[in-house]
């Protein structure tokens, strides 16, 4: 099984991206679990709820890696979890950055907020391009300080598909 995460600020495409790459490459989406905790919870979120909302993408990540599909492709992880939480509330419990560094990833798609629109989904908070750019390189530094495999993706929205589909079929060993 090749586990690929789809990483990055708010709306740069990871969702979009992930369900392009499901329709081409097959295998088992798993979306972000925030979105479903904050329809089911409507109001300002907090602290306290960082813990559920990384319960809740462990849970969704653990039920698609017990059916071992051959391509798992995750929307998010839990390093959106943890920069959100120290965004929003300044810290984070440490047990979920260790949750995330037990776990295997073959291939985080990191998607660079430059060159594409934000669009407010009622859910987003960064619409300063600036702010979504200090997000993406808080990421970027994570990944590369803890030897996680990364290919930033960039340009519109068929220069980024076109960059996916190449990495992952590289990844999964098919001719691009």
């Amino acid at each position: 099984m090749k586990v690929l995460v789809l990483t990055g600020p708010e709306s740069s495409g990871k969702s979009w991206l992930s369900a392009e790459l499901q329709a081409h490459f097959g295998g088992v989406l798993v979306e972000e679990y925030v979105r479903r905790f904050i329809e089911l919870n409507p109001r300002d979120t907090c602290l306290a709820d960082i813990p559920a909302i990384a319960r809740g993408q462990l849970q969704w990540e653990d039920e698609a890696r017990a059916l071992q599909p051959p391509l798992l492709i995750l929307d998010t992880h839990l390093l959106s979890n943890i920069l959100w939480s120290r965004t929003l509330f300044g810290e984070c419990p440490d047990w979920i950055e260790q949750a995330l560094l037990a776990r295997q990833y073959d291939l985080h798609l990191l998607l660079s907020p430059e060159n594409v629109e934000w669009t407010d989904d009622g859910q987003r908070c960064q619409p300063e391009l600036v702010e979504r750019q200090v997000f993406f390189n808080d990421i970027r530094t994570w990944l590369e300080q803890h030897g996680q495999p990364v290919q930033v993706l960039c340009g519109d929205w068929s220069e980024r598909r076109a960059q996916a589909l190449t990495s992952v079929a590289m990844m999964l060993g098919l001719t691009p």
